[in-house]
């Protein structure tokens, strides 16, 4: 065994190697000298594990070549562009929101530039970056007062941090939501330090629950908009009105929690029934908490809306600075929200909204162009089909919207050796799987993205192959 392990070249060697050289180059010497070291304990455990039976020599072109490939796949971007044909349009494994350009612009400007972050150019002192959409965030809403931070979960927290730590949070079992990624309602009201007062069943919550658990302790009465699931038959909830004159009465907070807020009323465009910010407002919530890159359209954000002295109490909580927003987001946020004022029209610049309403006939187009050029450029046969698209992320879910997608086959190739094969190109294109087909669904694809697809396709294959 001992012969054998000798035999084995030491790391000094191999790294003095021209092939070694090469890949210092791209990945600098330590990775590649950790890289040699790991593959010769690799190379040992096997000696050992045949019992110094006599192996093969290593052969340090292959040696190398297998470094090589392990260092590129360590090393390679997984944080990259991807065309999302899933039908899916708020895709959070995706990114959620596609931005609007004026959005991509101000980030661009912010990054590449100083900025009036914190500084009120007015008299050159530190101001509050919240400043730069609070008023915007009021004119659109019809709040008195509003500040921004990192994520919705991240504002209803903040709210319950400083408005209810060791007191009472009384909610409906109907609305004690779970949200992407495992996160609970009860979880974060218990993280917040306030304790949970469940009322009322699953299905019907009456009012005279939540008066009957009212204490001294209670501080905050929530509301969460069940906008991820519905409950339908026999139910029964109070609504805002009723609730806030209870909280009016007791002394106690009226806090809503939207997940996925919107500023203009989609059900103008058959778009569903989702609360509109301002009319949650007006119907005497005191506060209320949404996100920004939901149905909003914009950057991950979560917002915060209403009473004036309670967003104050809120922004001075210790918790604010730890899940404040970032520059950039700030920024692309600011954007977005302008393009919901006059003279825009947020339905035609905002890409998540211009999705969600795009006529079915555009979609058909699209499908019909991209087939073509597939049955045309490669050796898939591409299909138009109906389908049905989805907001995703939570929203809107009940709501079907009609799509067009190419049904990808080949019969020499699985639905899922296609989805693994467009999904592993330089550019991921990734789609779904229905019925053992792999569908391209167009609604969330861009008609600049149509030609890219088809060239992943002719990558993937070629007529000549």
């Amino acid at each position: 065994m001992q012969d054998e392990l000798r035999r084995l070249p030491k790391v000094q060697t191999l790294l003095e190697s021209d092939a070694a050289a090469h890949l210092i180059s791209l990945h600098g010497r330590e990775d590649v000298a950790n890289a040699v070291r790991a593959k010769l304990n690799i190379a040992r455990s096997k000696i050992m594990a045949a019992g110094g039976a006599s192996t093969s020599p290593i052969s340090e072109p292959a040696f190398f070549d297998d470094i090589a490939d392990d260092l590129s796949a360590r090393n390679a971007n997984t944080l990259k562009r991807a065309i999302n044909a899933t039908g899916v349009i708020i895709h959070t494994n995706l990114g959620r929101a596609r931005l609007a350009p004026e959005a991509i612009e101000a980030m661009r400007n912010v990054a590449a530039n100083y900025s009036s972050l914190e500084l009120t150019l007015q008299d050159g002192k530190r101001g509050s970056r919240h400043a730069h959409v609070e008023a915007l965030i009021c004119q659109l809403t019809g709040a008195e007062a509003a500040m921004v931070v990192n994520n919705c979960a991240a504002a209803i927290l903040s709210c319950l941090s400083a408005l209810a730590s060791g007191k009472h949070v009384i909610a409906s079992r109907g609305e004690l939501v779970e949200i992407g990624g495992a996160f609970r309602m009860p979880d974060v009201i218990t993280q917040s330090g306030a304790v949970l007062r469940e009322v009322g069943t699953t299905n019907k919550t009456h009012l005279s629950d939540y008066e009957q658990a009212i204490s001294d302790d209670a501080a905050i009465l929530l509301k969460s908009h069940t906008s991820n699931f519905s409950i339908v038959g026999f139910t029964s909830t109070p609504n805002r009105q009723e609730l806030s004159k209870l909280a009016r009465e007791t002394g106690t907070i009226l806090v809503e929690d939207l997940g996925s807020g919107v500023l203009i009323n989609l059900a103008d465009y058959g778009l569903g029934d989702e609360p509109v910010v301002r009319d949650v407002i007006a119907e005497g919530v005191d506060l209320v908490t949404f996100s920004g890159d939901k149905l909003l359209g914009g950057p991950q954000a979560g917002i915060i809306a209403g009473k004036r002295a309670l967003v104050d109490t809120v922004r001075r909580h210790p918790i604010a600075r730890a899940v404040r927003i970032d520059k950039l987001s700030l920024a692309a946020l600011r954007a977005t929200l302008e393009l919901y004022r006059a003279p825009h029209d947020p339905m035609a610049r905002i890409p998540v909204l211009q999705m969600l309403s795009e006529p079915i006939e555009a979609i058909k187009t699209r499908a019909e162009v991209l087939a073509q050029s597939i049955r045309k450029e490669t050796r898939l046969i591409a299909e138009v089909v109906e389908t049905t698209a989805r907001a995703g992320a939570g929203s809107l879910p009940q709501q079907d919207l009609p799509s067009a997608s190419v049904a990808i086959s080949n019969e020499h190739a699985s639905a899922e050796h296609l989805a693994a094969q467009f999904r592993g190109a330089d550019l991921p294109v990734i789609g779904r799987i229905s019925k053992d087909t792999f569908l391209l669904d167009m609604r969330a694809v861009a008609n600049e993205e149509v030609d890219l697809i088809a060239r992943v396709a002719q990558s993937l294959w070629p007529h000549d192959a």
